[in-house]
């Protein structure tokens, strides 16, 4: 069981965020915000990978102007990401965005802090500051010796305490960096500071190749130890992959279900298959199955069978057919030509099975398709 840490709790929007809420999933538009139509398309796609929260530049007054229409058509929390200029924030407030995201120490004057502070208050709107590695102070680097955790942590709970100066507390912490272990380190240093909600993110984490293993480790690594409230997965992609790899981060760790969990062999020379080819069918074929399930694709007689049965929906294929499992029990043996077509139509009758239920929720049950022979371990959810 992951024991998750004791926050505070606050709303962005209609999302929940720290206490018992679930973890939430961002991310951040790509597109010029000043360009509200194609920042609303962007976002209307991420909203259908699965993002949560979302995240828009204002960096110049035509950005400040289309805010209100983003923020009134937006279908998920839209948070302002505010440096430097005062007024943005102020005017992304009364523009209705759901959270602001800015660095008080780079406002430098405390009444504009105070301004900001009260302002947010009276709206209900969170904020979140922090402090990046790539944007540290130049006397906090020349403290430390660097971009070190310490660094970090300092920096921000400096930014936390401009705020709470001026009596705000409704605030959400980040402390990214680029590389995993400092990340790590630097969150679980702040997290033994306060009971402020984490928002967990490896800075400029890369490619998508290289990125998410970095952000697999350095989040999913502290989601395991209990510590993070909402992640952001950050890649030099389409922000919707960003969203897939957080989404697919939480349910590796068991913190969110949302369609298939797909269990494959890796294949090797007991194989009497294609399993690469077979697994990849599948995949895709079961793409648009909207609640937990988990299938196997399995591609030996050694741990074939074993696996096939104890998925929801899965296959043990061998000598050019498969048996098909549903709930541990053998419903159909049918040709190799026919198995995707065959375990679709298995799975898509217990997913109709599972939404009559009430399972889009959320539900524990797992429906999984198991294409591999090491067990599952999962880790529960907190209740």
């Amino acid at each position: 069981m992951i024991d998750r840490r004791k926050t505070k709790q606050l709303n962005v929007g209609s999302v929940t965020v720290g206490g018992d809420a679930p973890i939430s999933v961002q991310s951040m538009c790509t597109t010029k915000t000043a360009d509200y139509n194609a920042t609303l398309q962007q976002i209307a796609a991420l909203a259908a990978s699965g993002c949560d929260i979302v995240r828009v530049a204002v960096p110049d007054t035509d950005d400040v102007e289309a805010l209100p229409m983003i923020a009134r058509k937006s279908t998920i929390p839209v948070i302002a990401d505010i440096h430097f200029q005062w007024k943005y924030a102020l005017a992304a407030l009364e523009a209705g965005c759901q959270g602001i995201r800015i660095n008080p120490g780079n406002i430098k004057k405390h009444d504009k802090v105070a301004l900001i502070g009260r302002e947010a208050a009276a709206r209900g709107v969170p904020i979140r500051v922090g402090a990046n590695a790539g944007s540290l102070e130049k006397d906090m680097i020349a403290k430390h010796g660097g971009p070190t955790p310490e660094a970090i942590v300092e920096q921000a709970m400096n930014e936390v305490r401009l705020l709470e100066d001026v009596g705000f507390t409704d605030i959400k912490i980040s402390v990214k960096h680029n590389d995993p272990l400092t990340m790590i380190e630097s969150y679980r240093m702040i997290a033994a500071l306060c009971d402020y909600p984490l928002h967990l993110g490896v800075t400029e984490a890369g490619t998508p190749t290289k990125g998410v293993m970095k952000s697999a480790i350095g989040i999913g690594t502290l989601l395991a130890e209990g510590i993070g409230d909402t992640i952001r997965v950050s890649l030099t992609a389409d922000p919707v992959e960003e969203v897939k790899a957080g989404i697919g981060i939480l349910e590796t760790l068991g913190l969110r279900a949302r369609g298939f969990d797909l269990v494959a062999c890796p294949s090797c020379g007991r194989a009497e298959v294609d399993v690469f080819a077979l697994a990849t069918a599948v995949e895709q074929r079961l793409a648009n199955i909207d609640v937990p399930m988990r299938v196997a694709v399995m591609g030996c007689v050694v741990n074939g069978p074993g696996e096939a049965r104890e998925a929801d929906v899965g296959v043990a294929a061998g000598k050019e057919k498969g048996q098909i499992f549903v709930k541990g029990e053998i419903v159909k043996t049918v040709p190799e030509s026919d198995i995707v077509e065959e375990l679709a139509r298995e799975a898509e009758k217990l997913a109709d099975e599972l939404r009559a239920q009430g399972a889009e929720g959320g539900s524990p049950h797992v429906v999984r398709v198991a294409a591999q022979a090491q067990p599952v371990m999962q880790i529960g959810r907190r209740p």
